[in-house]
């Protein structure tokens, strides 16, 4: 019984620190844009929210092997597109984990606000981030360009 809370809360933890990883060096490249900025600090959150779960139970916490690991994308569009995947991946990952820790209600409770934060609002802001409507508000700060297509002046950001 153990066994599966430790696996669930090593690959809970070890998902949230590849998105940190993410996050950062998106930032790094393109700079302090919306959403990776939130929802940096929201990872931020969420592993501090794990890591009192190891230390409650006693369980070693495991290095941040993704640190110097991750690549950065090409475009912020790609960040986008890749940050909408990546919270589809976390959100099945966690009902996964949810069936592992049933012993363990504390437990599941932070796995189910994670995942709920990861669906209803990390998922959303990747989504509108990714979308080609430039409705999304990830160019905070940089110059919004109009272009004419086929339904008529479109405004979005092109960075």
């Amino acid at each position: 019984m153990l066994e599966n809370l430790k696996k669930a809360l090593w690959e809970a933890l070890d998902d949230e620190y590849k998105a940190r990883a993410t996050y950062r060096v998106v930032i790094s490249k393109f700079g302090k844009i919306r959403p990776f900025v939130n929802i940096l600090e929201s990872e931020e959150r969420h592993i501090r929210a794990l890591l009192s779960l190891f230390r409650k139970y006693e369980i070693p916490i495991p290095a941040d092997n993704w640190t110097d690991s991750v690549k950065a994308p090409a475009s912020v569009s790609e960040a986008c597109q890749l940050g909408v995947q990546a919270e589809i991946e976390n959100g099945e990952m966690y009902q996964r984990l949810l069936a592992l820790t049933v012993d363990y209600p504390d437990v599941q409770g932070v796995f189910f606000n994670l995942q709920r934060a990861s669906q209803e609002n990390h998922l959303r802001a990747f989504q509108r981030c990714a979308a080609p409507s430039g409705n999304s508000n990830f160019c905070r700060g940089k110059r919004r360009r109009q272009h004419h297509g086929a339904r008529g002046v479109h405004r979005g950001c092109y960075c």
